[in-house]
């Protein structure tokens, strides 16, 4: 160790922010262990180095005779030793600047790694949710490496969007998942595929969520195909659907584009259900919407030419608006629900009615004038008790 050295932790401190102090006292931690793995290694010792010249020097702590420490406590980095009683005698091994050289590199790179990690988590642990630009270093079937500036972070399989493709030099946006604490690998988890990827985008376009006059109530999304967000105004005077188009659709162009052509409906929020679930099944048009409160379902009939619009393809309009809503949506057309109406009606008008005469009729056409058993729909005559028997047992 020279004066060179410690010039150079100085200046490690300024370009990594990495403390000099804490770099010394790693390198004194490291250089400790290694002196006590050599041939000759008192029980008890220290290594210290210099701060100003970078002088290294090894001392022997020699303690009053029954004062000396339990060795194995002395090696449990958890347990706290006393060595203020102990002299300290210079013992420093005369080929100990090889053994420091050797160390020096490995420790100082650990620790600069190490309070790096350190500062980036501190930095970005607040930041989740946010949305971030990055330039793609890497990119294959596991993982995308994106370059923060800096801090490297990682967009993993499961957070990409599986129509999007990620080329070498690409400048990408996502929002921040997850911010870890694991040294081997970038401290920073990206994702594309987040609602919150929607909700960020929007903001960055609509300078009236800014200003809290448009807030978004809620997003659902099916990345790289289709997402539905509830928009609700708090001053009287803004649309909160038009402030989120944007003049000429500008707003809402830019978000999409920058999703890679991903289709957004902006759906009005209502506290009134029925209307919210109307809406949030646009572009179709809706008849009619009948809600079950208990069971938080709700009926929406639409017009014959708009089921399949309604629906979706492969029933996406219907499980955004859905997750959207929080309701089970029924959808029938119109014909259909006629159809089952009029089914139901029938079945009504044929239910017969206790009325305590005999429900069979003669071959006459007429109704037979006997009353009916106790509790039955027949009387006692066998042939109309036969009717009974083959229309179900009603009674």
């Amino acid at each position: 160790m020279n004066k060179e050295t410690i010039e150079a932790l100085h200046q490690i401190e300024k370009e990594k922010g990495v403390s000099f102090e804490i770099l010394i006292a790693a390198l004194e931690d490291a250089l400790h262990s290694a002196y006590k793995k050599t041939a000759g290694a008192v029980p008890f010792s220290e290594v210290h180095i210099d701060r100003e010249s970078g002088e290294l020097r090894v001392f022997e702590l020699v303690f009053p005779e029954g004062e000396e420490p339990d060795l194995e406590a002395e090696e449990d980095e958890d347990t706290e030793v006393d060595y203020s009683l102990a002299e300290r005698h210079e013992i420093t091994p005369s080929d100990f600047g090889r053994i420091a050289a050797q160390t020096a590199k490995q420790v100082i790179y650990q620790r600069i790694r190490e309070a790096e990690q350190d500062m980036f988590f501190e930095e970005y642990s607040d930041r989740i949710g946010d949305i971030v630009t990055g330039i793609v270093q890497q990119s294959d079937n596991r993982y995308t490496l994106v370059d923060l500036g800096r801090v490297e972070a990682l967009l993993p399989k499961s957070e990409q969007v599986s129509t999007e493709r990620y080329e070498h030099g690409m400048r990408v946006k996502a929002v921040i998942k997850e911010v870890s604490h694991n040294p081997k690998g970038p401290p920073v988890i990206l994702s594309r595929r987040s609602d919150e990827m929607v909700h960020r985008l929007f903001e960055l376009e609509v300078p009236e969520m800014a200003d809290g006059l448009v807030e978004i109530v809620g997003v659902a999304r099916e990345p790289g195909y289709r997402a539905k967000i509830s928009v609700v105004s708090h001053s009287d005077g803004v649309d909160p659907v038009g402030a989120c188009v944007g003049p000429r659709g500008s707003r809402v162009r830019m978000v999409v584009s920058e999703l890679r052509g991903e289709k957004i409906d902006i759906i009005p929020f209502n506290e009134e259900p029925a209307r919210f679930v109307a809406k949030a099944l646009s572009p179709a048009r809706v008849r009619e919407v009948l809600l079950d409160d208990e069971k938080m379902e709700a009926t929406v009939v639409v017009p014959d030419d708009q089921l399949s619009l309604a629906i979706g393809r492969d029933g996406q309009n219907a499980r955004l608006a859905n997750r959207l809503t929080g309701w089970k949506i029924d959808i029938k057309s119109a014909t259909e629900m006629t159809e089952e109406e009029q089914v139901s009606e029938s079945k009504e008008e044929k239910r017969p009615v206790m009325d305590g005469r005999c429900h069979a009729v003669t071959v006459a056409g007429r109704r037979c004038p006997n009353a009916a058993l106790a509790g039955e729909m027949y009387c006692g005559i066998p042939a109309h008790r036969d009717m009974s028997v083959a229309e179900g047992g009603l009674g």
